[in-house]
């Protein structure tokens, strides 16, 4: 347990930073984020064990409850996220009970999967375009004749040596490498967690389960199960998947009630209209 217990602002506080900056508010911002997200909601002092898990619909601030905690405890992430100017202002009004974090805890994002495959693609598209560079350079020296004058010309035949007792394929492979292995977006997603979640150290994760199929979310949900269990993590997950929400042993936070109560996951809304749904279908089954 790195994450022990967390404190969000309370309503008379954020309305008195409010009133100091009234005036400043109206003339220079539309906008106080984080202030007001949750001024009504009467959050509680969420308590954390290994698997914590933040639930809630679209705008219940499951997004924002990660990115204020991950600020406090200033832990590591890889892309850089919305900060709007009073964000530093609310996090100074926060409170966390924590010990000293390893430094492979982090934040995750589905901004880091994004960039993790647009990565692989741009990385592969200077690859192709290389690729075709070095096609023209080779039926260039293979086809190209040179007569022995200086240094240069030495250089040139060297070349087209390598050209004609190479098939352009050998060659390009030698001079180029090949491109990296490009699987499907959910496929790609899942091997970026399994490779950024590290041994004793506490990750937050903000809606791991988009581009994951239903069959890679119940595989992810077993991945995370294993990193509690033998890896010794940490878990803080903002989630609306029922695959991970029936985490063993997770403890949910409802964002969706006011205020926000732990709730066992087959109570929750979002995964009673599941429930429901497939009941009415179920003679098309």
């Amino acid at each position: 347990m790195y994450l022990e217990s967390f404190s969000f602002p309370s309503e008379d506080c954020e309305l008195e930073f409010q009133y100091s900056c009234g005036e400043l508010l109206k003339t220079c911002y539309s906008s106080t984020y984080p202030f007001g997200v949750f001024t009504y909601r009467k959050l509680p002092r969420f308590e954390f064990e290994p698997i914590t898990i933040f639930y809630g619909g679209n705008g219940s601030g499951k997004s924002t409850v990660l990115n204020v905690i991950a600020e406090k405890l200033c832990i590591r992430r890889g892309v850089p996220f919305n900060k709007s100017p009073f964000f530093d202002d609310y996090v100074h009004r926060t409170s966390a009970e924590s010990r000293t974090l390893p430094k492979e805890s982090r934040i995750i994002t589905s901004d880091d999967v994004f960039d993790f495959l647009l990565d692989i693609r741009s990385m592969n598209d200077g690859i192709d375009r290389n690729r075709e560079e070095l096609f023209a350079k080779y039926r260039s020296e293979k086809y190209t004749s040179y007569s022995f004058k200086t240094l240069d010309d030495y250089e040139a035949l060297k070349a087209q040596s390598e050209a004609r007792r190479r098939t352009v394929s050998q060659y390009v492979r030698r001079n180029l490498g090949c491109n990296i292995k490009e699987n499907s977006n959910g496929e790609s997603a899942l091997a970026f967690f399994t490779n950024a979640i590290r041994e004793s150290a506490l990750f937050l994760l903000d809606e791991p389960e988009n581009s994951l199929s239903p069959e890679k979310q119940q595989e992810f949900a077993r991945f995370l199960t294993d990193s509690v269990r033998f890896l010794h993590c940490q878990l803080v997950i903002s989630t609306h998947s029922p695959f991970l929400l029936a985490l063993p042993y997770a403890k949910i936070y409802d964002l969706d009630s006011t205020p926000p109560v732990s709730r066992p996951w087959t109570e929750l809304p979002g995964v009673l209209a599941y429930r429901n749904f497939f009941f009415e279908h179920q003679d098309e089954f």
